[in-house]
């Protein structure tokens, strides 16, 4: 690093070599012109500009920033001298950090304020958090977030969030101090700029769960697995490697970043729900005040503090573990998080949150799964509580409608181990106590094998017709009570069938499987659609004069109308009721004719109506198509693609800051990506025109960690002009200054703000990087293109599997007689030899 020249000099080379790339401004307000040589360490650029401007300090108490106050670092020091970046000498990361921590030790409040927000930029730097830390900075952090309020304490928490960005240094913080955090989000007087940390702290807190911790030792592997998380894609590759070697290559997981997770937040949550006193509804239960303040949060009107709560609930939501997801279930739904969420889409916010809100989809699709795979246990409180509702619901009487009295004692069914005894929902006298759950509609007093294939999700549907409803259901339980028994439509095993259509249609097949690339309001209505459904089955059987063996065709008439009633969910509810409960059953069964004729004929065989009932088939190949889809655009990722670095087009509110960093970005419009082989990083080069990129990472010096990204939003910034995209037209990608481009997206970071603002070339890869960045995160996917290639597949594979059932009882000859031999050679083609 030498001065800039100032005189004549007769010689060019000289001057050439001289020419300043850089302007430094000292502490003391003076600036010179400096030519900083790029492959010198910041160390020693730093080293010599001290030298020359004579700074009498010793240079390791100096830094260089931009006039962002970005830390100059060896990673971004080219860039910065590309950009021709206005550069600060300014005291080092350690110093800042000394002095930081003395501050909030002196506890003064002018001083301790402008230590905090000093502290909110510069604990992300390495340096500063490892001098942070080692002066116990973090104690003396959460002590001030003890005492502080207002503005020092919205800094104060805001601080902690970036400094639990990394995945070190927490390891100090108490659970006395989770539970003040709890009682600061619970208050729902707080300010948002307070709410706001407070809640992503928690969120952070969440996550840092043991199960899924990194480099994870072997014993951990199996339950730290997950679909879609980097844990299960380290599982799957050990998978078939010897239990030593794993544990050879592995280390323990890093003491304090990974000792909390979601029962030690959910433990906190409740004990201040319980000291609270609260008395829900349910009797006994009690409300849990800091989710609820949460939930409330997400009707606030601020954006940001919604996102921020929809982040929470959706952390819960994927963290709960085996043991307390079904308490947090039952606490949204107590909450109607469902009806808030619908609220909030239909919201002028959804372009902001929707991200988020297909996340809690997906989640949402996780829970009803594992109600639905979770058996009915009529040993405990809560599913003896659901059949106690729907038992009273019927009114059944004690004489049976419409029922001969037996001769002579009625033989009781065997009541099979771990079964609960139906008796206990008797009533004295009863002459027919023993088919109680038959009169509703159960082909057996069995309740966990009646359950079977619904599990609590079939259950607790049951629970809500019959509680929605109480005399539309008793009329329709005695009603088919007086009718002979061959004519009654058992309305419990077809409220069952119903939960597995409206499963078959969501898509509801695994934990961890988004359903849909578009949100689906009425799925979050799964129970209300539930209900109208039942009522079109019964509709349907009594118009169609069915008998009990017609219970199957039946149930196809009600998939076709679940198909196409359900197929636009953009249209308003009354229009669904009117669907389902006016439908005529001649115009669906004409539909239904018009449907099976232009189905492929391999569709009538009977192999594949024996394929068709058994649902089992296709939710596997969905599966299968997923995971595959899922590698596929990762591989994607990894062979990297480019990108126009597109304008942020944020709401009106945005600081001038980010629009000058959109404005700078203009001078090297491209950005190419690439994701590593081990899928932490994403690797990058910022170009002013697109160039050829070798593979590997040797052509992109700078990368971001994709740990960092807390969101992938589409829609948010707009084509810089004069840009075009090559062997593409202009009009493929509109520009517009204040529109955003359909083929944007933004990296959202855990620290607020932007990562990046990219605009895809084209759709392909618009729609592979979106989605391969959300199934490298998590698992839903947002765009059609993958929607449709999943659904595609997996209609290709059932087809596939029905070619191999046609061929079923044909009989292949395994030995054929061998034919003469022609009794001529003489053929007309022998001349050419």
């Amino acid at each position: 690093m030498k001065p800039a020249a100032s005189g004549s000099n007769s010689n060019a080379n000289a001057r050439q070599a001289l020419v300043p790339t850089n302007t430094v401004t000292t502490k003391d307000g003076v600036s010179v012109r400096a030519r900083i040589d790029p492959s010198l360490a910041v160390v020693d650029v730093v080293r010599q500009l001290c030298s020359n401007l004579k700074v009498q300090d010793h240079p390791a108490l100096y830094a260089l920033r931009d006039e962002q106050d970005v830390l100059v670092t060896d990673e971004n020091l080219l860039k910065k001298i590309r950009e021709k970046a206005h550069l600060k000498l300014v005291s080092s990361p350690v110093l800042e950090a000394v002095e930081i921590v003395e501050k909030l030790t002196a506890r003064e409040d002018k001083s301790t304020k402008m230590a905090l927000f000093s502290l909110q930029k510069y604990i992300q730097e390495d340096a500063f958090a490892n001098e942070f830390l080692k002066r116990r900075g973090l104690s003396e952090l959460l002590a001030v977030i003890s005492v502080s309020h207002g503005n020092t304490l919205a800094y104060a928490l805001k601080g902690l969030q970036n400094l639990m960005a990394l995945n070190h240094g927490w390891s100090d913080i108490p659970k006395s101090f989770v539970s003040e955090l709890v009682l600061i989000l619970a208050d729902p007087q707080n300010l948002v700029n307070v709410s706001r940390p407070a809640t992503s702290i928690l969120k952070r807190l969440v996550e840092a769960d043991p199960r899924f911790a990194p480099q994870a030792p072997a014993t951990m592997l199996s339950s730290a697995s997950r679909p879609g998380t980097a844990m299960s894609n380290v599982a799957a590759n050990t998978a078939n490697k010897p239990a030593l070697q794993i544990v050879t290559n592995n280390k323990m997981p890093r003491k304090g970043v990974w000792n909390y997770g979601f029962d030690f937040v959910w433990d906190e949550m409740r004990k201040e729900g319980l000291s609270t006193g609260q008395v829900t509804s349910q009797g006994s239960d009690r409300s849990i005040r800091p989710l609820e303040t949460v939930v409330q949060k997400l009707s606030s009107g601020d954006t940001k503090m919604a996102t921020d709560s929809m982040m929470l609930i959706n952390s819960l939501m994927k963290n709960a573990t085996d043991s307390r997801w079904e308490e947090l279930a039952n606490e949204l739904e107590r909450l109607n998080v469902r009806k808030v969420v619908v609220r909030l889409a239909s919201s002028s916010m959804m372009e902001d949150l929707s991200s988020q809100v297909m996340e809690f989809q997906a989640n949402l699709t996780s829970l009803a799964y594992r109600r639905k795979t979770t058996p009915v246990d009529p040993e405990l409180p809560s599913v003896r509580d659901a059949l106690t509702v729907i038992w009273n619901a019927s009114r059944i009487p004690d004489t049976p409608i419409g029922i001969q009295q037996t001769r002579g004692p009625i033989a009781r069914p065997a009541v099979r181990a771990g079964t609960w005894d139906p008796s206990v929902f008797e009533d004295p006298g009863s002459q027919a106590s023993t088919a109680k759950w038959v009169k509703i509609g159960f082909e057996s007093e069995d309740l966990q094998l009646e359950f079977e294939r619904v599990g609590l999700l079939g259950l607790d549907c049951l629970r809500i017709l019959a509680a929605s409803s109480p005399e539309y259901f008793a009329e329709v339980i005695l009603e088919q009570l007086s009718r002979p028994a061959e004519r009654r439509c058992p309305v419990a095993k077809a409220s069952n069938e119903v939960v597995e259509l409206l499963s078959e249609h969501y898509q509801v097949f695994g934990p961890g499987y988004s359903t849909s690339s578009s949100f689906c309001p009425y799925f979050l209505w799964f129970h209300r659609v539930h209900n109208l459904a039942v009522k079109f089955f019964l509709r349907i059987w009594n118009e169609s004069s069915a008998a009990a063996t017609d219970f199957a065709r039946v149930a196809a008439l009600v998939r076709s109308q679940i198909s196409v009633a359900l197929k636009d969910e953009t249209r308003p509810w009354h229009e669904i009721e009117r669907d389902f409960l006016d439908s005529e059953y001649r115009e669906v069964r004409e539909r239904q004719m018009r449907e099976l004729e232009l189905e492929d004929d391999l569709l009538n065989k009977p192999p594949v109506r024996l394929i068709e009932g058994s649902r089992n088939v296709r939710a596997k190949l969905y599966k299968e198509s997923f995971e595959f889809v899922r590698s596929q655009r990762i591989q994607c990722l990894m062979l990297g693609a480019w990108f126009v670095n597109g304008n942020p087009v944020p709401p009106v509110g945005t600081s001038p800051m980010r629009e000058s960093i959109s404005l700078k970005r203009m001078h090297r419009p491209w950005r190419f990506f690439r994701l590593d082989k081990s899928m932490r990083y994403l690797h990058y080069v910022d170009s002013v025109v697109k160039l050829p990129i070798r593979a590997g990472l040797e052509d992109l010096p700078e990368k971001m960690e994709v740990a960092q990204i807390v969101d992938v939003t589409p829609n948010t910034c707009a084509l810089p002009p004069n840009i075009h995209t090559g062997g593409h037209a202009p009009s493929d990608i509109p520009y517009s200054p204040t529109v955003a481009s359909p083929l944007s997206f933004s990296l959202l970071s855990t620290q607020g703000g932007s990562l990046a603002d990219l605009v895809a070339e084209n759709s392909t890869s618009y729609s592979d990087w979106i989605d391969g960045l959300n199934m490298l995160r998590g698992d839903h996917f947002s765009t059609k293109e993958t929607a449709d290639m999943v659904q595609a597949l997996t209609e290709i594979g059932l087809k596939i599997k029905l070619l191999d059932l046609s061929g079923e009882k044909v009989e292949i000859p395994s030995n054929l007689p061998i034919p003469p031999l022609p009794p001529t050679t003489d053929f007309f083609f022998s001349d050419y030899d």
